[in-house]
């Protein structure tokens, strides 16, 4: 397949607001012996992307500056030691970076086939979410079916996507939104949606489960929600962390963590190794995959934004009132 030389791209010259971001125009990436070069068609907004615009979210040294951290397209080109897809595989992937454009290389192990009956913006919207979700709902919290789960952050894209698969095997999950559209929203996925605007999660928790509490939580809001967090686990529960929107310092009592032998974890996905996102990955295809082929499970798309449009699909993504996923349309 004949390349063109360059492509158009979305490039960051200075920290800033979504005003900041330019479309510009960039040589194709170079490839490594383990990557493929995909020519991409649809790309996923998330909040590492605002980060890293803002300049408080770098990227690894041997990852591309560009924005974008999942894509789906066509892989054009293979490196020397990439193996698993060819050119014409219609894929999805996981990137280190460099997804705003419209080639990007990623090493083949953080690739999947499009479930089927895709298209590439519905495979787009998973590698994120999916990644982050498999690997510390199940792989770190290892929450099983018969447990509950507490969701905060219902209505993201990773909220939608937690208790999809939570509910999908058997868990009784509990979620957070902040807004009645947004818990009515959440409930049709199969979560016990708790308006944190007009109620305790806390005391909601507690009276659901006859003060129990709750097997696994999986929180993205950290600071002033920490506390509350560990009151709400039930004995030998698991907290776990995958971001935190109101900021990452918080005052803690411990005991509770002592007399109900708590576990508390969490884990950013970007600087993990290419060999455990690999891993990640073939659970995916394994578990997850012939969820989304059957639809018993699928993501949840707000609104698509062209790739010159970048700019208000991030201030979309800032102002919170989306429900799922936020999409760039790259190609066709």
């Amino acid at each position: 397949m004949n390349l063109p030389e360059t492509m158009r791209c979305i490039t960051v010259p200075q920290p800033g607001g979504p005003e900041a971001m330019r479309l510009d125009t960039a040589p194709l990436p170079s490839l490594r012996d383990d990557e493929i070069l995909i020519r991409v068609q649809a790309a996923g907004v998330n909040r590492p992307d605002v980060q890293q615009r803002l300049g408080l979210y770098p990227p690894p040294p041997d990852a591309s500056p560009l924005l974008g951290l999942e894509v789906a397209g066509e892989v054009v080109r293979l490196g020397a030691m990439a193996s698993g897809f060819f050119p014409g595989h219609k894929v999805t992937a996981l990137c280190n970076g460099g997804g705003y454009a419209e080639y990007v290389a990623v090493p083949a192990g953080q690739c999947l086939p499009w479930p089927e009956g895709y298209d590439a913006l519905r495979a787009a919207a998973l590698p994120e979410n999916f990644f982050t979700v498999w690997a510390n709902l199940f792989d770190m919290a290892q929450l099983k079916p018969q447990e509950s789960v507490l969701v905060h952050g219902g209505s993201s894209g990773i909220g939608l996507t937690a208790i999809q698969l939570a509910a999908a095997q058997g868990s009784r999950v509990y979620a957070t939104a902040g807004s009645a559209a947004k818990c009515a929203f959440i409930e049709r996925y199969g979560a016990t949606a708790i308006n944190y605007k007009e109620q305790d999660f806390g005391a909601v928790i507690a009276a659901q489960t006859d003060k129990r509490g709750v097997d696994v939580i999986l929180d993205m809001v950290g600071g002033p929600y920490m506390q509350k967090n560990i009151r709400a686990l039930a004995p030998r529960g698991r907290l776990v962390q995958v971001a935190f929107m109101q900021g990452s310092k918080a005052e803690l009592d411990l005991m509770h963590v002592m007399t109900k032998r708590l576990t508390i974890t969490g884990s950013t996905m970007r600087p993990r190794s290419a060999t455990e996102k690999a891993a990640i990955a073939s659970a995916l295809k394994q578990k997850v995959w012939p969820l989304l082929a059957t639809g018993k499970v699928a993501p949840v798309i707000d609104r698509v934004f062209a790739l010159e449009q970048a700019a208000e699909a991030h201030r979309l993504m800032e102002g919170s009132t989306h429900i799922g996923k936020i999409m760039l349309h790259v190609a066709d």
